[in-house]
């Protein structure tokens, strides 16, 4: 990643901002309902290298001072879904592209809480995203 960050580096112009916006290393909470009506049912047990390697990345440029960090904030970004088939074929999507164990158990625990609530409570994965602000610093030249 730090070559993609140096290629960016590159092709923005003088002064220009660089928005680093992906998921944060914290695992995804899984619930009923929305907004402030939200109840926990589980958590996630995804892996965190790739994200890791990111953070990584970024301080290495910093620390370059081919950027310089003018901004970073973190929030919360939920997925909402109607049923749990709808939450079976995006864990079942979001498992193979993370090389995850099986979430199986998370599954039974949601489809048991939701027999407890109304038909139409809303599924809703609550996932922290990482907002970073970066403007590009002009390297001096060496003669």
């Amino acid at each position: 990643m730090v070559h993609a960050l140096r290629e960016v580096h590159r092709v923005l112009k003088p002064n220009g901002i660089l928005i680093d916006l992906r998921p944060a290393a914290k695992h995804r909470r899984v619930g009923l309902g929305a907004g402030k009506h939200w109840q926990s049912v589980g958590v996630m047990r995804e892996t965190f290298d790739d994200d890791w390697a990111a953070n990584r990345a970024v301080r290495e440029v910093l620390r370059l001072r081919l950027f310089r960090r003018e901004a970073n904030s973190e929030f919360d970004l939920d997925r909402v879904m109607d049923s749990t088939e709808d939450f079976r074929v995006w864990l079942d999507e979001f498992v193979q592209q993370g090389n995850m164990p099986s979430h199986e158990w998370l599954v039974q625990r949601l489809e048991s809480k939701k027999k407890k609530q109304s038909e139409a409570t809303k599924i809703t994965v609550r996932g922290p995203l990482m907002m970073g602000v970066m403007r590009k610093l002009e390297r001096m030249k060496r003669e």
